[in-house]
């Protein structure tokens, strides 16, 4: 009986590049993304309910970016110790 595989509509060297991209800067592409989120709640309406969102939304991307670099220190501490 045949083996199949499932089809890849994206080659591998193309993919294992996007994999690269994201592992790098996930936490880049997230802030940016909660950052314009916080943009259009601030200007979707004239309500004071909006606009506070869009402040709350928009202390997520310094959040996001911190704890990604603590993210980042830790494991790199994990590498440097087990080696």
């Amino acid at each position: 009986m045949p083996e199949f595989s499932e089809p890849s509509f994206i080659p591998g060297v193309v993919q294992n590049k996007l994999f690269e991209f994201w592992k790098v800067y996930y936490p880049i592409v997230l802030a940016f993304l909660s950052f314009l989120y916080s943009v259009f709640l601030w200007f979707s309406g004239d309500q004071l309910e909006n606009k506070l969102a869009g402040i709350f939304v928009g202390i997520w991307v310094p959040s996001i970016l911190a704890f990604s670099i603590a993210i980042r220190q830790r494991r790199k501490d994990y590498y440097q110790t087990k080696n």
